[in-house]
């Protein structure tokens, strides 16, 4: 059966999905240095961190230089093409009735409402906007209920020259008028709706909303009018800007700043901008993110505690400076409204039946994962506990209950009870992960290992839905002795050498032995660039020592490739097995010296490879559970790669195979994940303050079309239940706030319950900003207030 996934909305959620993979706000694989692995803490806010100033300590005047994924693809938000920029800019330049605060609840907005309210429930739901009668639109005009009714009519769904990505919410009112005067606006419902809040945030202009013309093309490029703190001078293509400049006509509280320039520069590229200062402020990895002065958590000015405050010896100091080049700034952290899950895919395969999912999900110590993302950046390192609210938002509780936490006995109980019991014959490989990392001294074994493991060239869409079940048409079908002969399956080579049951032991094993050697490679050179010249510390002892592991490990993989080693050789140099070059280091060992590795092998990680790596494999009918884990192969995919190395892992306690395939991150999102070739995947998802609104998608139940499609909207996992749709309905029609949120706390049990996805941990915001500014940086939820940023006095 082919998928069909929604447009409009859908395509606009997947752009800013596969954004936030590709941008790489997933972390990398090394730890900052000098950071301590028991500290919990450290952030100066885990929910925002902008360096408050009040304006009285902000300067008039000045630019800040933006950075910015893309220029923007559109400047209207409502636009099937809008993305993270075009929300960026429209914030600065246009009305929102209502913002969020830091803890992602909606707050009215004074410069435009002096109230909002909804003032009859029955027989009809009505709203009443009062506007500010000062708010007018930069050519003069005042604000008014004709901009509301062109809105509303662009946006209902009934026109489809409009090229909308969304209309939730529109689709539900009857009438937009002019309220007892010209300053109120009266919305009539047609269906109640409880997330009224979200709607008519951006407002444009009736220029931009009242005809097909004006909205897909009108906007695309300029705003002529505006009505907030800025306005858009230009864009620049050749050099990648967009401008803002103050707004003379804006009858709030005057921009600090005379203007801002938004400057599109890849995430690659941001380093070698900020050393050379040409940006202000910028999004980081943490790998960038270890060369700015973690020291600037406070406002400018203040003295804030220092990140490393729980580890203050003078060699840590030494290699936490050793690694920072960027001096001119301060880093800004807190928790970001967006969480990884674990997307279980229960369309085919094994993981069509429940009870495996639950296996999947029981397997996975979610705090494990946690730690290793967050621990290091000194952010809490709590699993997220819900798949429709971020921690500390109104209404968050942890629901993981309703599936239960790790259990490898439940597990595998659960196995059973799907009828999957141990076989005979050799355990699950210890690390599951591909042998495609290139490495050095890995010779042409390595690289045929690698030019195997990766994927084919990138596909369309189109040619992802074109097959025989919809799935990986590409592929041959699958033989006698895969998983499931009835469906078909990757073709052998696209899965790793190291869940492959057809490459030989010895081939696997000197394929695991040279991606140790990659991690341990990887884990020296770091700690050699954190000792910084100073050979006596542990900093430099643990380069040696990671250094000597990857030559021992190459050395056994040659041995072993070649047929030259004896059993008790073979053993011994088996990832997993003991000895010298027993497991890697790792997700987090590239940034941690001896000790911390020490105390990381006594916490149980290399414990869990050799337990995995006894561990028979779950059969059923003769042929093994093996899960395809689909990943995307990019630079900035480091951290979500090593997530899924551990995940794989702990499946393999419980005898469940994992072959990794890599492919490319501009195809990962549209040709797998969108299309459904997978069976395990890790993506991100943003948070939102209406999840009524906005998670009903992504959770509903796929539902066939007339041509025998299925329909999946944006719930890729393909796992729904009628009753979780009728919660979500109930919630948004639901006028009552507590109502409400209690409705949503069942769906979201029930979510956990069926487990098509496992929420793992909120992201890491990490930006790098100028020392003297104020008022900009990792801003959680809160809606950003342009015209308070500014340089201090």
């Amino acid at each position: 059966m082919t998928d069909h996934v929604s447009t409009g909305r859908a395509a606009c959620r997947r752009r800013r999905c596969a954004a936030l993979i590709a941008a790489g706000v997933l972390l990398p694989l090394p730890v900052l240095a000098g950071c301590s692995a028991d500290d919990d803490g450290g952030a100066s806010s885990a929910a925002q961190d902008i360096a408050v100033a009040p304006r009285g300590r902000v300067k008039d005047g000045g630019t800040v230089r933006w950075a910015v994924d893309t220029l923007p693809a559109t400047l209207n938000a409502f636009h099937a093409d809008a993305d993270a920029a075009t929300s960026q800019v429209t914030g600065a330049v246009l009305p929102a009735l209502f913002t969020l605060d830091k803890s992602g609840a909606p707050q009215r907005n004074a410069d435009y409402l002096t109230a909002a309210d909804i003032t009859k429930r029955e027989p009809r739901q009505v709203v009443v906007y009062k506007l500010n009668p000062k708010a007018r639109w930069s050519d003069g005009r005042a604000i008014s209920a004709a901009d509301f009714a062109a809105q509303w009519k662009a946006l209902r769904g009934k026109d489809n020259a409009y090229w909308t990505a969304r209309n939730a919410g529109y689709d539900r009112i009857d009438k937009v008028e002019q309220g007892a005067d010209a300053h109120q606006v009266k919305v009539t419902f047609a269906r109640p709706y409880a997330d009224w809040r979200s709607l008519f945030t951006p407002l444009y202009p009736q220029r931009v909303m009242g005809s097909a013309d004006a909205f897909n093309d009108g906007a695309r490029e300029r705003l002529e009018v505006a009505a907030g703190p800025f306005t858009v001078e230009g864009r620049d293509s050749d050099e990648g800007t967009v401008t803002l400049v103050r707004n003379p006509k804006w009858w709030g509280a005057r921009a600090k700043l005379d203007r801002m320039v938004f400057q599109a520069l890849p995430r690659a590229q941001r380093a070698k901008a900020l050393e050379a200062g040409e940006v202000d402020v910028a999004a980081v990895d943490p790998k960038d993110a270890r060369k700015v002065d973690p020291t600037g958590g406070g406002a400018p000015g203040s003295q804030p505690k220092s990140v490393h405050a729980g580890n203050p010896g003078p060699q840590a100091q030494r290699a936490a400076a050793g690694t920072r080049a960027l001096h001119g700034y301060a880093l800004r952290k807190a928790l970001e409204p967006a969480y990884t899950q674990l997307a279980l895919n229960g369309s085919t395969g094994p993981l069509s039946d429940e009870r495996v999912r639950r296996a999947v999900a029981r397997a996975i110590d979610r705090q494990k994962l946690a730690d290793t993302v967050l621990k290091p950046l000194h952010l809490p390192s709590r699993p997220l506990g819900s798949h429709l609210m971020m921690a500390g938002q109104p209404g968050y509780e942890d629901h993981s209950d309703a599936i239960g936490g790790q259990d490898t006995g439940a597990a595998k109980a659960l196995l059973a009870d799907a009828g999957w019991r141990p076989g005979k014959g050799g355990g699950v490989p210890a690390s599951p992960q591909p042998a495609n990392e290139d490495a050095a001294g890995g010779g042409a074994a390595s690289g045929a290992a690698s030019a195997s493991a990766k994927a084919g060239p990138a596909r369309s869409s189109k040619a992802a839905h074109a097959g025989s079940d919809g799935r990986n048409p590409e592929h041959a079908p699958a033989r006698p002795d895969d998983d499931h002969a009835a469906v078909t399956r990757p073709a052998i080579a696209d899965a790793p050498l190291s869940a492959v049951r057809a490459i030989g032991a010895e081939v696997q094993q000197a394929a695991l032995l040279r991606q140790s050697a990659t991690f341990y490679k990887a884990a020296a050179a770091d700690r050699k660039e954190a000792a910084d010249g100073d050979t006596e510390g542990s900093a430099y002892a643990a380069s040696r020592t990671y250094a000597g592991r990857a030559a021992r490990a190459l050395a056994a993989a040659e041995l072993v490739g070649t047929g030259q080693a004896g059993t008790d050789q073979a053993g011994a140099g088996r990832p997993g097995a003991g000895g010298a070059v027993a497991g890697h280091p790792g997700p987090q060992a590239g940034g941690q010296d001896e000790k911390a590795g020490k105390k990381e092998d006594a916490e149980g990680r290399p414990a869990e490879r050799a337990a995995s790596a006894q561990v028979p494999a779950m059969k059923k009918a003769g042929k093994a559970l093996t899960l395809r884990f689909v990943l995307p192969d990019g630079p900035g995919s480091e951290q979500l790669r090593a997530v899924g190395d551990r995940i794989a892992a702990m499946l393999g306690r419980i005898g469940v195979r994992t072959a990794v395939q890599k492919v490319d991150d501009r195809s990962y999102f549209d040709d797998h994940i969108a299309a459904g070739d997978y069976d395990l995947a890790l993506y991100t998802w943003p948070g939102t303050a209406y999840p009524a609104t906005d998670a009903r998608p992504i959770y509903a139940k796929p539902q066939p079309a007339p041509d025998g499609s299925l329909t999946v909207a944006q719930n890729y996992t393909r796992v729904g239940t009628d009753r979780i749709d009728q919660l979500f309905d109930q919630a948004v029609s639901e006028l009552d706030p507590d109502g409400s949120r209690e409705v949503m706390e069942k769906a979201d049990a029930r979510i956990w319950a069926v487990a098509g996805s496992i929420p793992l941990y909120q992201q890491p915001e990490l930006v790098a900003v100028k020392k003297p500014l104020a008022n900009v940086g990792a801003f959680g939820f809160a809606t950003p207030r342009f015209q308070d940023i500014g340089y201090t006095k």
